[in-house]
């Protein structure tokens, strides 16, 4: 809850002892003869009101633009002025606070999150709206996709290797194995194909990653 300003009640001489405290918006002294049982008192020379306790539970104050100070709740994100002549709306959210000790600001632009990558094909810097990195980005500038990170190439271009291997040995055994069965089978043949075809698939593919451009973040904003 916002907390009210502090105030030292004191006597002006001419009071007769009487407790003042300032106006929080013209700084008039404002009599609290009679009055320090409630929240807010009302100054006589702006007729706005400044908060000498705090506010009820759950509640809070808000100064708004024009000077009228509201209570809301203090999970409020967005209140109006009752004024007839404001009728405002007060963002309390992270846009904007607005409270009785913190006047009007105008609202800052939220920092976007990512990162800035220098392309690894043309070499300009682009926004990579990503939280993460080792995944595949698109540079607007030269059209072309290349790999946050070498990470990610590093990885596949080794397990398409790994598996690319795997196949042709299996298609050696096979071809070893099985060539009296296959003169009597012909669909043998068949089997030996489809091992060496993926084998070769798989190599084409870690060539494809291992040759792969990388592009790397050059700062993050998040």
């Amino acid at each position: 809850a916002e907390l009210p300003p502090p105030y030292t009640a004191f006597a002006s001489p001419d009071s007769g002892g009487i407790p003042v405290i300032n106006c929080r918006v013209c700084q008039s002294l404002i009599s609290l003869d009679g009055k320090l049982h409630q929240h807010v008192v009302k100054c006589t020379v702006c007729n706005e009101a400044t908060p000498i306790r705090n506010p009820p539970a759950g509640k809070k104050y808000v100064r708004c633009p024009c000077n009228c100070l509201l209570v809301c709740k203090d999970t409020s994100r967005r209140i109006g002025c009752p004024r007839p002549n404001c009728r405002r709306i007060v963002n309390l959210g992270p846009v904007m606070l607005i409270s009785e000790e913190q006047p009007a600001q105008p609202a800052v632009p939220t920092q976007p999150e990512g990162a800035r990558v220098a392309c690894g094909h043309c070499g300009n810097t682009f926004l990579w709206m990503e939280l993460r990195f080792n995944t595949l980005a698109k540079c607007p500038h030269c059209k072309k996709i290349s790999s946050v990170g070498c990470a990610l190439p590093r990885r596949r271009c080794c397990a398409y290797i790994t598996i690319g291997m795997m196949c042709f040995f299996i298609g050696v055994g096979l071809t070893v194995g099985t060539q009296d069965f296959a003169r009597r089978f012909h669909a043998t043949y068949v089997l030996w194909a489809i091992a060496y075809l993926l084998g070769l698939i798989c190599l084409i593919r870690a060539c494809y990653w291992g040759a792969i451009r990388v592009s790397y973040p050059e700062h993050s904003f998040a």
